[in-house]
């Protein structure tokens, strides 16, 4: 008797459990999709700049460089090892072909520092001078 009045009860329950199992699958987006957030309308303070958007803002230790001390620290950190640069006769494959690319010194100086794709960063091998004197290298010496 008590097993009957079980299965009644089952039997009640079962077109919501049905509903309940295909309401959890239920959502506004489609598979795959990326669910967002609303963008705010308005910004407050400042918009970091990327190099990416041509406004990565220098800082001070790494403007006025030397291009012929940029030179050496070139030729000796490592980077004729991935670069190919014509001035320093140098014809590295893994990096970018810095001749005649016209490097500005903003994505120089974000890339040493921070680093980018299989660049590592220099940061901590190079001093804030040695990084000014390699930007300003390269970017003369990617003049053309």
């Amino acid at each position: 008797m008590y097993r009957l009045a079980l299965v009644r009860r089952l039997a009640l329950l079962a077109p919501f459990a049905v509903l309940v199992v295909f309401a959890a699958g239920c959502s506004s987006s489609k598979p795959g999709e990326k669910v967002v957030s609303p963008l705010p309308s308005t910004v407050i303070g400042t918009v970091p700049k990327t190099p990416g958007s041509g406004g990565f803002v220098v800082q001070a230790q790494y403007k006025n460089g030397d291009p012929t001390a940029g030179k050496q620290v070139f030729l000796t950190a490592g980077c004729t090892g991935c670069h190919t640069l014509a001035d320093a006769n140098s014809h590295g494959t893994v990096g970018p072909v810095l001749t005649k690319a016209n490097v500005p010194l903003s994505l120089v100086v974000h890339n040493v520092t921070l680093g980018a794709g299989a660049m590592p960063s220099f940061k901590g091998q190079l001093s804030s001078k040695q990084i000014a004197d390699v930007a300003a290298y390269v970017v003369k010496a990617s003049a053309g």
